[in-house]
């Protein structure tokens, strides 16, 4: 049985640090002491070591009559690394840049016209503003091969050709990474959303595409070829489910009759993956909110044996955007903190 070395102890203790930095924000030594469980020598040798790498620096001071070395206020270093998040649909990019402690320094969209390549890069460099990138990472429509990185299939996206994220990385000199939109509004869900402490569900997304994200024992499931929820593509009443539950065709539902479509479209993944907890996302599932959640709950109950809880989403904003930005994030910090 091998045991940990002192320098293996030293890069533990330095990231568990790291993260209560980036989770709590700026932190005194001794509130570092009560949250590590680490002693006053420990904690004063990693500060010292993180500081000497440019990884944390005094942020200021806790209370107006303390004074002295632990009275200091730690915190991050946030133009150490800077990601951008790019949420890239059929008719418009949207880019957030985020210095490494998660503070958005900058955000673009421009609507798509013209060859994709230089759109797509204009926007991630209007959004940096002159900032170096460490990380991107791109949310698109289609399956993204797990093992390439590539898409499986052709992107709905006007002007998508092969080799698109290879041109990218070279014309913005840094890591990209590309994934399923609606997989990373499954990562913004389970941060910030309605799924926030589960390890186990489901992402319906019901917007312009329809299809779903699966989350089991806290992990992300791609699919052996990044197919794993592709739910739109269902037969359900012999119709494809994403005819059947897509905008177009909703607006002239009434509640009940949404609901029904909805419960029959999740009872199949519920069925096979029994994942407890059902996420209604994209605009349809914003939109009906706890009420169209509760009828979906209702007719799947009736449904399937297994018992399952429906939430609508509830994260701000554009979820696709956001979780490019936390993978970024998880992405960078893993390379600049170890």
């Amino acid at each position: 049985m091998k045991t940990a070395t002192p320098a293996t102890a030293r890069a533990i203790n330095d990231r568990l640090a790291l993260d209560l930095l980036i989770e709590r924000g700026p932190l005194t030594a001794p509130q570092l002491r009560t949250l590590t469980g680490l002693s006053r020598p420990t904690v004063s040798d990693l500060l010292e070591r993180l500081m000497e790498g440019g990884l944390i620096q005094v942020a200021g001071e806790y209370g107006e009559d303390r004074r002295g070395p632990n009275a200091r206020l730690y915190g991050l270093v946030p133009d150490r690394a800077h990601v951008a998040g790019v949420d890239l649909r059929r008719d418009a990019v949207t880019a957030t840049v985020a210095d490494i402690a998660g503070g958005v320094a900058g955000e673009a969209t421009r609507t798509i016209r013209g060859e994709l390549d230089a759109l797509v890069e204009q926007t991630i460099r209007d959004a940096a503003g002159g900032r170096a990138l460490d990380t991107v990472v791109i949310g698109a429509p289609g399956l993204v091969d797990p093992r390439t990185g590539e898409l499986v299939s052709a992107s709905d996206v006007p002007g998508w050709r092969p080799g698109l994220i290879g041109a990218l990385r070279r014309r913005l000199g840094a890591p990209v990474v590309l994934e399923n939109e609606v997989n990373l509004a499954a990562v913004a869900e389970s941060r910030t959303g309605s799924a926030a402490g589960s390890e186990d569900f489901v992402l319906m997304w019901l917007d312009d595409g329809i299809g779903a994200a699966v989350v089991l024992g806290g992990r992300l499931r791609r699919g052996a070829s990044g197919g794993a929820g592709e739910v739109g593509m269902l037969e359900v009443d012999g119709m494809a489910f994403c005819e059947l539950v897509s905008p177009d065709v909703t607006g002239g539902l009434d509640r009940a009759e949404l609901a029904a479509r909805i419960a029959r479209g999740a009872f199949a993944l519920v069925t096979i993956l029994d994942p407890g907890l059902v996420v209604l996302g994209g605009r349809t599932g914003h939109q009906g909110g706890d009420e169209l959640a509760g009828l979906v709950t209702e007719r799947l109950r009736a449904l399937a044996p297994a018992p399952t809880e429906v939430r609508a989403s509830t994260v701000e904003g554009n979820a696709v955007l956001q979780g490019a930005v936390l993978t970024a994030l998880d992405l960078v910090r893993d390379h600049v903190f170890g």
